[in-house]
């Protein structure tokens, strides 16, 4: 149970600060216990403290209450809806209650009691007080403590106004405010006292408020009298009403609110330069983010300089400054509220010297913001070197100069600064911290930018180095090719294409995408790349070649799964493949996709359509087989293969990129190339967001005076006969020179069929740009190339074919096999 409490101990709040006994005392006798009735009560309503205002109120001792139940002290049930245990649930209740004095009379009381916990136990309990009144008279007390809280009040700058807008009354926060006293203010109009178009806007909410009786709030940024910079007032305008509810005035109450409005401003700033500041990764239009923000809401001018050049692929490494000096810096950005910056010494582009105790120098020394005044003798002696700076700074009338150094993860990367001769304030510490924390964002994302440049420089140097780098000499199509590395923040990606001449004056054109960005994709791009001219030079069909790729690309997913990546970087392999082949003699094409975006043909004289092909899985989801489909295409159509990158974008979907890309190739151009770059022009964005390539192709078609073909009859007798025929076509073809070689390869490839092959045997010249001997069979085994023993009587026709010719080889077919020779022809 608690004893008995006095009105200091009782009311300090649990948890406070333990007073000294002296100050206990020294609020007791200050406050006067007595003079208000305090009594603690438990959860029962049974009496745990009554101090000596509780005596005098009552006349019961606390030796005689302690215990007993307050409800015995009730002349009348409390008037509470619900009765008593209503009042369980309340936090707080006040009211006024009869009780019974000790002599029998009955008190009306005014009340008020908090429910609250106990301190010690925690248990809930009731706090009950009821003030008394003061034993000491004290008349017109209460009006004068009105009065001097008016006059005297330091929260706010308060005046009264009557009903014709005139001054009364001023407080001393007001006089201040306006460098006036009251007795000089008194009659005025506010406009009159303050010569501002704030001061006729607060006079035109006084009248709203004395014709409407609705208070008015505004907010008004002023310059006292005496003072260099602004303040920011919070204005109350309210009403003034007698007993009857007349309205009699108008009381204009004034908070200062400079320092909120500031920090409110600086909040601002930070929440509009987490939106603006490293919104590509762009190193120097992150600079320039850094300045566009600063100016004017920080600075009058503001740039960045770096240590190294922005297009740096090397990542800057931190290096000592030069004891000596100067300091040689890069300008990469540029800022300020003159337009075209003319303050500036040095132009963006340009690099700035900075010699020892410059603030640049000492910003990047000590790696600390520094600031300086135009009298600081740091600044003076560096400008005292410097007079066409000098002679800048003192035209425009620079009065502070703020410097930032920039480093992030360790890496000092440059320093910002902050000029300012317009703005009249100088840089205080809350300018110092905001610029710190603005320069620290700007350095993050600026290393941020540095780190993706270089790893995007290193990633389409990589893919540059595995894509052709000129496309190879062949007669069955001219090509054109274009490829655009991502420009945004995805990174390079895998995007290839490739043209590979194949046996029978045939091509392959080939495009490709791997899913993902980055040096992982160029790298996994440069394999499929080499894969598809590996598999492309066994001469596999169109779908057979998509299937090995396929199973390729399940093994490197395998790998990779295997491997593990402690580092993240790696992910599964997929990518899409569209593999054509075109033979000039047939004039056919066949096709074979992965995923792919399909083909377009444009067919001399006719429209842009698509090819169709059959729907086919991506590489490396497997499951599914690919399927081929021929077309017939006449001398002269245009093929155009291309990556997803070309025709899909963010604010277009891919049917409608289609759609521009026939119109595009529809119209006539002077050459492929010129096609090329107008696709480019009308279908991407300035920075495409995905890697793009695309190959354009214009078939050609070999005269039926450039093949002869003959059937040879299974007989060894056969091989002289087809010989005189072979010479007697070159000799038409004005080819002597290759007579005696290309007896020879007909000879051993003709023999070699009639002995080792199935029929029918075939023989097939093609003159173009080179002389091209094949031979087919039905047989489906591959020769090979042996070396013979010294007394072998067979097995070196093979090799003297490989030693005569430029390069030979074998291709299947569905029916068979076919082994081809090609020569290089010396040109008259």
């Amino acid at each position: 149970m608690e004893q008995p409490v006095t009105v200091g101990r009782a009311g300090r709040p649990p948890g406070g600060a333990r007073e000294t006994p002296e100050a206990l005392g020294a609020l007791d006798a200050l406050v006067a216990e007595d003079l208000t009735a305090r009594v603690t009560l438990d959860e029962q309503g049974r009496v745990t403290g009554w101090n000596a205002g509780a005596e005098r109120l009552l006349g019961h001792p606390a030796a005689r209450m302690l215990g007993r139940r307050a409800a015995d002290l009730l002349a009348e049930p409390i008037p509470v809806r619900g009765g008593m245990p209503a009042l369980a649930g309340l936090p707080r209740w006040n009211g006024d209650v009869a009780l019974r004095h000790r002599d029998g009379r009955k008190l009306t009381v005014r009340i008020l009691a908090h429910h609250r916990t106990t301190p010690a136990t925690g248990a809930p309990a009731w706090l009950v007080v009821s003030a008394l009144s003061d034993p000491t008279p004290r008349p017109g007390l209460d009006e004068s403590l009105v009065s001097w809280s008016f006059a005297q009040s330091p929260c706010c700058a308060q005046a009264i106004y009557d009903t014709r807008l005139r001054l009364r009354r001023a407080n001393a926060d007001m006089e201040r405010s306006t460098a006036l006293t009251e007795e000089e203010m008194r009659g005025l109009r506010v406009c009159e006292i303050i010569d501002d178009a704030a001061g006729e806007r607060a006079e035109r909410s006084m009248a709203r408020v004395l014709r409407t009786g609705e208070p008015s709030y505004d907010e008004n940024y002023l310059q006292a009298p005496g003072e260099d910079h602004e303040h920011a007032w919070s204005v109350f305008m309210s009403a003034l009403r007698d007993q009857e509810g007349t309205i009699r005035g108008v009381c204009l109450s004034a908070h200062d609110m400079t320092e909120q409005f500031w920090a409110r401003k600086r909040l601002q700033l930070i929440a509009e330069a987490g939106r603006r500041i490293g919104s590509t990764l762009d190193v120097t239009r992150t600079a320039q983010e850094l300045t566009d923000v600063t100016v004017p809401a920080l600075a009058d001018l503001a740039g960045v300089d770096l240590l190294a050049a922005p297009d740096d692929v090397p990542e800057p490494l931190v290096r000592a400054l030069p004891a000596q000096g100067p300091l040689r810096l890069r300008r990469v950005a540029l800022r300020s509220v003159t337009p075209g910056a003319p303050e500036a010494v040095v132009a963006v582009g340009g690099v700035d010297s900075y010699p020892v105790g410059s603030p640049p120098f000492e910003s990047l020394r000590t790696g600390r913001p520094t600031v300086q005044g135009a009298t600081d003798p740091a600044l003076t002696a560096w400008l005292a070197r410097d007079p066409a700076r000098a002679a800048r700074m003192r035209d425009l009338g620079v009065h502070a100069v703020l410097t930032v150094p920039l480093a992030a993860r360790g890496t000092t990367l440059g320093v910002a600064f902050f000029v300012r001769y317009r703005n009249p304030d100088p840089f205080r510490h809350d300018d110092l911290v905001l610029a710190g924390e603005l320069a620290a964002r700007a350095a993050v994302s600026i290393d941020n930018a540095r780190r993706y440049t270089r790893e995007r420089a290193t990633a389409v140097t990589l893919q540059r180095s595995l894509l052709p780098r000129r496309l190879p000499r062949q007669a069955a199509v001219e090509v054109a090719s274009r490829y655009l590395p991502a420009g945004g923040h995805a990174g390079v990606g895998g995007d290839w294409f490739d043209v590979i001449p194949l046996s029978g004056a045939r091509v392959a054109l080939v495009v490709g995408d791997v899913v993902g960005h980055g040096l992982h994709a160029s790298a996994t791009m440069g394999r499929l790349r080499t894969a598809v001219r590996t598999l492309a030079d066994i001469d596999l069909p169109c779908d057979e070649l998509l299937t090995r790729l396929d199973d390729l690309v399940a093994r490197l997913n395998t790998e990779e799964e295997g491997a593990g990546d402690p580092a993240g970087t790696s992910a599964d392999v997929g990518a899409t493949c569209l593999y054509a082949v075109y033979d000039p003699v047939s004039r056919h094409c066949c096709f074979a996709g992965a995923g792919h975006p399909l083909p377009a043909v444009v067919r001399p004289g006719g429209t842009a359509d698509l090819i169709a092909l059959p729907a086919a899985p991506p590489l490396g989801v497997g499951g599914l087989p690919y399927e081929a489909t021929e077309v017939e295409l006449p001398e002269g159509s245009l093929l155009a293969l291309y990556t997803n990158g070309l025709v899909a974008t963010r604010d277009r979907d891919i049917d409608a990129g289609v759609q521009r890309l026939r119109e595009a190739l529809a119209r006539p151009a002077d050459s492929l190339d010129a096609l090329c770059d107008r696709v480019l022009t009308e279908l991407l964005p300035q920075r495409p967001a995905d890697d793009v390539a695309l190959l354009i192709a214009r078939t050609r078609a070999l005269d039926a005076n450039q093949v002869a073909t003959w059937d040879v009859p299974c007989d060894p007798s056969a091989v002289a006969r087809t010989r005189k025929d072979v010479v007697a076509q070159l000799e038409r073809w004005g080819l002597s020179d290759a007579v005696f070689v290309t007896e020879l390869v007909v000879s051993e490839l003709v023999t070699n069929a009639i002995r080792h092959a199935e029929p029918p045997v075939r023989l097939r010249l093609i003159h173009d740009t080179t002389l091209i001997c094949e031979v087919s069979d039905g047989g489906t085994t591959a020769p090979h190339l042996r070396r013979a023993r010294s007394y072998d009587e067979g097995g070196r026709g093979l090799l003297l074919v490989a030693r005569l010719t430029e390069r030979w080889g074998t291709r299947q077919s569905a029916t068979g096999k076919t082994i081809w020779a090609e020569q290089t022809l010396t040109l008259p």
